[in-house]
């Protein structure tokens, strides 16, 4: 998954083993469940410096779960859907290549 997700140019910038956590924190079973921080610096910086509050809004969570007939699932933020509560239009093209790249990652692995 980190391989992949590297080949389009992103990096880990969190990893939370939601299972674990749970397991930790309110000593509760649960599945495999990871949510990934991921983040191309390059396309970071540009939205940044397009409107510099779309930070609350980085990294892109990437998860990767076990579904319930014992199947990896990874699923990924739509950077588009996200960036349409921003109004500022230059968002749009850096927010379309974004979603390209994971949308690109997830098939790889399909």
């Amino acid at each position: 998954m980190t391989k992949e997700l590297k080949e389009e140019g992103f990096g880990i910038l969190t990893e939370i083993d939601v299972k674990e956590t749970f397991k930790k924190k309110l000593d509760v079973d649960f599945r495999k469940y990871r949510i990934l921080g991921a983040c191309n610096p390059k396309m970071a910086h540009q939205a940044i410096s397009a409107e510099s509050k779309i930070g609350t809004m980085l990294p892109c969570n990437v998860i990767v779960q076990e579904t319930e007939d014992g199947k990896i699932e990874v699923a990924a933020v739509d950077p588009v859907a996200s960036m349409t509560t921003v109004e500022n239009e230059e968002l749009g093209g850096i927010a379309q290549e974004v979603r390209s790249k994971l949308k690109t990652v997830i098939e790889r692995l399909s």
